[in-house]
């Protein structure tokens, strides 16, 4: 089945930089859209980063434009998000999901597969 592991998450100040990788196994990676969601303490779970299946298609949550950058690796299987200039209303456990589409990732219905999260905490 479609496994999917995050890691890089962790404690960062405001302003400053965090990565974040999602190892995936369990069908062919290069075939499917990849996403980021997060869901904050009292949240609801919400969208972060879309990318279609060869990375061609690309779409971000206002609140993230110019600051998160969503790439893919097709040969290694990975799925990454660059956080810069975080802010505190950041904080929150980041999500790698996916679905059966290549090219399109919903929000509602939510993604069908998720990984377990990884926490991002941004504070001084």
């Amino acid at each position: 089945q479609v496994q999917l592991v995050e890691s890089g998450g962790g404690l960062v100040q405001p302003g400053g930089s965090l990565g974040l990788s999602c190892a995936a196994s369990g069908r062919t990676f290069r075939n499917y859209a990849m996403g980021w969601f997060r869901q904050a303490p009292g949240k609801e779970r919400e969208f972060v980063a879309f990318i279609s299946w060869s990375g061609g298609d690309i779409d971000y949550a206002d609140s993230v434009k110019g600051r998160f950058t969503i790439s893919r690796d097709n040969t290694k299987n990975t799925l990454y998000l660059q956080m810069n200039s975080l802010k505190p209303e950041d904080t929150a456990v980041y999500y790698c999901v996916t679905d059966n589409s290549a090219v399109r990732l919903t929000t509602t219905p939510l993604p069908r597969y998720w990984g377990q999260g990884t926490q991002v905490t941004v504070s001084s």
